[in-house]
């Protein structure tokens, strides 16, 4: 078996591991990158991007509707052999090829295969051993969760994988999860034409966000004719006559042709000979704020397989970081992670949120408040998604520190918004400064003015008594 030195091997080319990988490379270390199936990762191929490409046209299309003048010249329903071709141009038809120059130009070494630890500091691929005598990067990402509900793996179900790549839109397709995947799958195959059934075991969708964001979700997946059965589990799974058949605890059954199941993430640690180092198979890797493994001055951890923030955008973040403690100086600089890390769900309407959610932010011991106005309530909304168009507009405030550190925004094209609500919050703006952020007229930033009113904050300047 040969044996390679560089600095630094990292296992796995995900957007984590590609960051941290052209990071070092520019820096002039030596980087070796370890990926088995393709550069990318899961959010290029299997996720953030193909799922984005299914439900924007559905979005575009109600959008249009809403609007006077164009929703007359809009006639028939989405051309579904169109959007899947527009999504396969999106994700280069799961060829990485276009990804391989990026890494390449800044020094990094591409390794194709699957990489397992061999002790310290010690990689194997295939035949070859890699050394990483300053470190190695672990950026696996993860995997989805199977239940162990009877019959399940003879259904042979989707994960998200073949939710966000199949090739035809199924007749008839039942969700196993509420959660960001669950929803935006209902919606975007909901839009195609497929029928929806969508269970979730909880009480409500979405349950880490506000409360008025799954109620704003929920109701409009039912607009739209999803079956949303919520509180109930899924005791067992047939696979027969061509059809999947879902058992609930209820009694009732739920047939589809396809099942995805959709209930959560693992960390991809199971084979990557982590016994060998200490560590358990299976499980997360522990980091502290440097993304170093716990009690380790070599191993790192960024993005899902820490289990700290599973978001692409954190695994850049902690990509980030953990080059800098690599290269050195580096020092912990997480301002916001886990729960209260940015997020957008991109159903329609979109969910976006920074930050603590009030019950969050009440459970933390904070002294919190929360103020709400319509996202809708502003003069920029006659332009989009009209008057009366679902959504709210939340923002969290600490009273003592003054300074807001939780924001939601439900509504039609929201996202964008999410960025000054993240900066007010990691900058731990006062309130009485964002007072003064003017927001220009007649735009739906507007809704920052009526958030300060409803803070009480109706005057730039505070006059003396």
């Amino acid at each position: 078996m040969s044996e390679r030195e560089f600095d630094v091997v990292i296992l796995g080319a995900g957007p984590a591991g590609e960051v941290c990988a052209g990071r070092l490379g520019e820096s002039g270390l030596s980087v070796a990158i370890v990926e088995a199936h393709l550069i990318g990762g899961e959010c290029s191929f299997y996720a953030c991007m193909p799922s984005k490409a299914l439900l924007r046209p559905g979005e575009l299309l109600a959008e249009v509707r809403r609007i006077p003048g164009v929703a007359e010249a809009v006639t028939g329903e989405l051309d579904a052999a169109a959007v899947l071709e527009r999504r396969d141009e999106i994700i280069h038809n799961l060829d990485d090829q276009h990804m391989e120059p990026w890494l390449t130009d800044r020094g990094v070494t591409i390794v194709r295969g699957a990489g397992r630890f061999d002790g310290e500091r010690r990689v194997v691929v295939g035949e070859e051993t890699l050394v990483g005598t300053r470190g190695v990067v672990v950026a696996t990402g993860s995997a989805p969760v199977m239940p162990p509900i009877d019959g399940l793996a003879e259904a042979k179900p989707w994960t998200n994988r073949e939710a966000t790549t199949a090739k035809q839109v199924p007749e008839r397709l039942t969700i196993l999860g509420g959660g960001v995947v669950g929803v935006e799958m209902a919606q975007a195959w909901r839009s195609l034409g497929s029928q929806i059934t969508l269970i979730e075991a909880a009480d409500r969708l979405l349950a880490k966000e506000e409360p008025f964001a799954s109620e704003d979700v929920e109701q409009a997946l039912r607009e739209r004719g999803v079956d949303v059965r919520k509180g109930g589990k899924a005791t067992a799974v047939r696979s027969e006559g061509g059809e999947v058949v879902v058992e609930l605890d209820s009694g009732d059954s739920v047939p589809g042709d396809e099942l995805l199941v959709a209930i959560g993430r693992r960390p991809n640690t199971t084979e990557l000979g982590v016994e060998t180092i200490g560590l358990e198979p299976g499980k997360p890797i522990e980091v502290d704020d440097w993304m170093r493994a716990s009690g380790s001055d070599w191993l790192y951890a960024i993005g899902d397989v820490n289990g700290r923030a599973l978001l692409t955008h954190m695994g850049k973040y902690q990509a980030r970081i953990a080059a800098d403690a690599i290269l050195g100086p580096g020092g912990p600089c997480l301002i916001l992670d886990g729960a209260r890390a940015p997020r957008v769900t991109f159903t329609d309407p979109q969910v976006a949120a920074v930050g603590y959610t009030l019950a969050a932010a009440q459970e933390a011991g904070l002294n919190a408040k929360a103020v709400d106005v319509s996202t809708q309530a502003s003069a920029g909304a006659s332009f989009y998604g009209r008057d009366d168009t679902r959504g709210t507009s939340r923002l969290v405030v600490d009273e003592d520190a003054r300074v807001v550190v939780g924001a939601t925004f439900t509504g039609p094209e929201v996202a964008e918004w999410l960025q000054a609500a993240t900066i007010a919050v990691v900058g731990k703006v006062p309130l009485d400064m964002l007072a003064h952020a003017v927001p220009a007229f007649p735009t739906r930033s507007e809704v920052w003015l009526y958030l300060m009113e409803a803070l009480g904050l109706s005057g730039p300047c505070q006059r003396e008594t």
